[in-house]
């Protein structure tokens, strides 16, 4: 398995055990912002381990935990070209695995000695987009982004229990996201008086940021990754 030795095996409250990817900074004296990558539907594949690092690159402490552990294998990865490849393991996740999930990998970051615990985020991809609002209203974050999150009009009751501010972004070649699921989002954060920043990117598709996808937009992936450093700073 490539870099195995960027896994972490993590405890969870149901008595699974869930893999985990983990990245560093070349530095990592002092206390460090710390992040929650959270995967697309396809697994904690190339493209979410290549984000991972960047983050700590950045000089996040990242960590991407695999949100399939209970039916799939350590490092599964989807087919991008297939999706029936990942329903088995879509279909047998539940908002309780969610929240135990986050908890687990939030647990292991505060464990971590030099993580500032008043600098922990994450972000979400596709699916991911979805467990990152969730985490943010479960776990006692400064800030969390979503990416073009997939059913996040689902869990749009949870926005009062949002701990830090939050950052969207949608393309607006999207079919998979109708503006009515993402009007239920804001409408949902605005009532709650929840701060959050709203990115529709008008010449992007669903999985813009995914250079394995044939939906990949080079310069709108380079753009949101400028506001989402910029946002997570700040």
């Amino acid at each position: 398995m490539e870099n195995e030795q960027n896994y972490v095996a993590l405890p969870v409250a149901d008595g699974s055990e869930m893999a985990a990817y983990t990245a560093l900074p070349e530095n990592t004296l002092g206390k460090l912002p710390a992040i929650m990558v959270l995967q697309e539907a396809y697994g904690v594949n190339h493209h979410i381990r290549s984000v991972t690092e960047r983050f700590a690159k950045e000089g996040y402490i990242a960590i991407s935990p695999e949100l399939f552990h209970r039916t799939a294998s350590k490092g599964f990865e989807g087919d991008y070209n297939d999706f029936s490849t990942v329903t088995p393991h879509t279909k047998a996740l539940t908002i309780e695995g969610f929240g135990a999930d986050l908890k687990a990998t939030y647990k292991w970051l505060i464990e971590q000695g030099n993580v500032d615990q008043n600098r922990i985020y994450s972000v979400g991809y596709c699916m991911g987009g979805r467990v990152s609002f969730l985490a943010n209203a479960l776990l006692p974050l400064k800030a969390a982004v979503s990416y073009y999150g997939g059913a996040l009009d689902t869990v749009a009751d949870s926005a009062p229990q949002l701990h830090g501010k939050h950052l969207f972004f949608w393309g607006g070649l999207d079919k998979h996201i109708k503006s009515e699921n993402i009007h239920t989002v804001i409408r949902a954060v605005e009532a709650a008086g929840k701060d959050f920043i709203n990115v529709k990117i008008s010449y992007a598709d669903h999985g813009f940021n995914c250079d394995a996808r044939s939906s990949y937009n080079e310069a709108a992936s380079k753009e949101a990754w400028a506001l989402t450093l910029a946002f997570l700073k700040d």
